[in-house]
């Protein structure tokens, strides 16, 4: 085994067990999952957000994002306004009720995570954050990252 090879599985090991621990507390406190979250936010930080940009921020398909955003609608945190330039596409909307969603949440991701992450000192998170940040863009750069969607 290569010395990258536990490198990767600790990495996966962690996110998967923020991700859960997240998640869970963020449904028990405001209803809703951490993946629910993240699009909420994509939506309210990315102006005039469609689909295509969640699926190349969160690398998941366009047909998983597009179910995604339906159960947003659906839940009434989210609208689907025509393109003013595109007809045929879609601009991503928070309504009021999502902006207040959304609001509530980031402070209760923020605290579990500060939790979560107490242990680590605050020097080591930053290098952490540093490395992870380069291995991310080297990667979005790279040629075999086409930015479909086509991973998770």
């Amino acid at each position: 085994m290569s010395h990258i090879t536990p490198i990767f599985t600790d990495l996966v090991r962690v996110e998967t067990r923020l991700y859960n621990a997240v998640s869970a507390r963020l449904r028990a406190e405001q209803g809703l999952g951490l993946g629910q979250f993240e699009l909420l936010e994509i939506i309210d930080r990315v102006p005039e957000c469609r689909v295509l940009d969640i699926v190349g921020e969160l690398a998941i398909t366009v047909g998983a994002v597009s179910k995604a955003v339906d159960r947003l609608v659906a839940a009434g945190w989210c609208q689907r306004v025509a393109h003013p330039q595109d007809r045929r596409s879609s601009v991503l909307r928070l309504t009021s009720a999502g902006e207040k969603q959304l609001s509530a949440s980031r402070p209760v991701v923020e605290g579990e995570l500060a939790s979560l992450t107490s242990t680590v000192p605050p020097d080591d998170l930053a290098r952490i954050a540093s490395t992870l940040a380069a291995l991310r863009a080297a990667l979005e750069a790279s040629p075999h990252w086409a930015g479909r969607g086509e991973g998770k």
